[in-house]
């Protein structure tokens, strides 16, 4: 087995309202900076053993689908590295 982190990247579907997003780009905007938009993230990091890098993504994909990102409002991306 081979240790692998992997992270998890959870973001709102387009089109589902970011309250939090919209609150910060204000701000930001107050403070004098120029963006057109911006949208928040969650990011998770899971380190695992596992025997091959596709296990260890799919392992967490599975993650993802059961508790870390809602698929009606949710898209996830899974990305793994060796640790």
């Amino acid at each position: 087995m081979t240790p692998y982190t992997a992270t998890v990247t959870v973001r709102l579907k387009p089109g589902v309202l970011d309250p939090e997003a919209e609150t910060t780009r204000r701000a930001l905007e107050r403070l004098g900076f120029e963006l057109e938009d911006l949208r928040s993230a969650d990011r998770f990091e899971i380190d695992l053993e596992a025997a091959d890098a596709e296990e260890a993504g799919d392992r967490a994909a599975e993650m993802a689908e059961r508790l870390l990102a809602n698929p009606t409002i949710h898209d996830y991306e899974v990305a793994v590295s060796e640790r």
